[in-house]
């Protein structure tokens, strides 16, 4: 597996190594003691969710309240997204900062994000599959959104892709909104 750091930090982009054969494919999507010594953090797998999306399905940007937070390790098992990671956390020298990441089921290219970033995508086609390994459980008390059309992020979704939102997503506040509100989480440099 080969890693590279994004210049947010808590985010990286992971490739592994393939190996085809008549058969197929085989390669590794996560091994533990490779991520630690690549990243020098450690993913406890509490809940893996899976979203089958269509064509233009755009979800997030979420995150959770810090702590516990809620790191996620993105792969997708079939077809495409955009993968979006935006800097949520006050204080950090990259707030505000957004990186994206084509992640698909040819590459088999993962994306992790570490507590307090925020996370979404946009499927590049119909039937998309994610699954994205998080550190913690789900807690509707403690997940949060961010308007991911907010034009002060300027995340660059795909033009050609007309975007499915959620009404939660909708409905999300701007950054600017959830700063004010106190909703962020900290920096914890």
């Amino acid at each position: 597996m080969t890693v590279r750091a994004l210049p947010i930090a808590g985010a990286f982009v992971l490739d592994p190594i393939v190996r085809p054969d008549s058969r197929g494919e085989f390669f590794e999507l996560f091994k533990s003691s490779a991520f630690r010594e690549a990243t020098g953090h450690e993913l406890v797998v509490a809940q893996t969710n899976v979203s089958v999306n269509h064509r233009g399905a755009l979800r997030g940007i979420h995150y959770a309240d810090v702590p516990p937070g809620q790191a996620k390790l993105v792969a997708c098992l079939s077809g495409a997204v955009l993968d979006v990671i935006v800097d949520l956390r006050v204080g950090s020298p990259t707030f505000g900062a957004v990186e994206t990441v084509r992640i698909d089921s040819t590459a088999h290219r993962t994306a992790y994000l570490a507590e307090g970033l925020g996370h979404g995508f946009c499927a590049l086609t119909d039937d998309t599959v994610v699954a994205y390994h998080v550190s913690s459980e789900y807690n509707p008390t403690g997940e949060h959104g961010i308007d991911p059309l907010d034009p002060e992020l300027a995340v660059p979704w795909p033009a050609e892709v007309a975007p499915i939102l959620s009404e939660k997503d909708t409905a999300a506040p701007s950054l600017a909104e959830a700063l004010a509100a106190g909703k962020l989480p900290a920096w914890r440099g």
